[in-house]
């Protein structure tokens, strides 16, 4: 009997589902599936001297995940609103204390920490965080970084500024994320290639996640390949 294909984002083996079930130090909450959703894209940095800033701390937990998988060399930056948090900062883990709805806290933050790695949004879950925080921290993602947005079924829930295709909502933006990447092929005058442009390299959407990929991007160009007749 032929075996099931790995569902995507799935490895036979995560460690990331292994730790979150023997864990027993500080309180961590997530959505289960965002832990395959990590282990695919999370990998390839496990064991390297990386920096990974995530917003909103919490319980301090998933500062101790990402510690324990990325490895020793990692440096681990959380950043929460509540005061309260900073008592969780510990060896080779950092807590910064800032609204990540204030744009120049977040200006001042990446002059600060310098280029990232890897940025996890799992903060207020506002529209206007979610998009304040994408567009002040994407330019200090570096190349062959990844920057990823939680809990994106707050763009349908009104408390968070949301509702379906509701304008401004993060899911929305989203949408326009899309045809940015898409700018080198149109034949209207917008969207111009910018920034964005040349510097989304791919986004995968998941149930309540976006994973994007920063890189350098040049104008696509087609080729042909092969032999005539055959």
């Amino acid at each position: 009997m032929r075996r099931a294909p790995t569902a995507p984002g799935r490895r036979r083996s995560n460690p990331l589902r292994v730790w979150f079930k023997q864990h027993e130090g500080r309180v961590v909450n997530k959505w289960v599936h965002y832990l395959d959703v990590y282990h695919r894209h999370f990998a390839p940095f496990r064991g390297r001297p990386v920096t990974l800033l995530e917003f909103g701390v919490n319980r301090g937990g998933s500062l101790q995940m990402w510690r324990d998988y990325l490895g020793p060399q990692a440096r681990i930056i959380g950043v929460d609103v509540d005061p309260e948090c900073a008592a969780f900062a510990a060896e080779g883990i950092e807590v910064v204390i800032g609204d990540q709805e204030d744009r120049q806290f977040l200006r001042d933050l990446v002059a600060r920490i310098g280029p990232l790695d890897i940025v996890v949004d799992d903060g207020g879950h506002t529209m206007r965080q979610q998009i304040a925080t994408f567009e002040e921290v994407w330019p200090a993602v570096v190349d062959g970084g990844v920057l990823v947005v939680e809990d994106l079924h707050t763009s349908y829930w009104n408390g968070y500024g949301g509702g379906l295709r509701r304008e401004g909502t993060f899911v929305e933006y989203v949408k326009g994320l899309v045809d940015q990447l898409h700018a080198w092929h149109s034949r209207q005058p917008e969207p111009e290639v910018d920034d964005y442009t040349r510097t989304i390299r791919g986004m995968h959407v998941y149930d309540s996640i976006v994973v994007l990929d920063k890189g350098t991007v040049d104008r696509p160009r087609a080729r042909r390949s092969g032999h005539r007749g055959r």
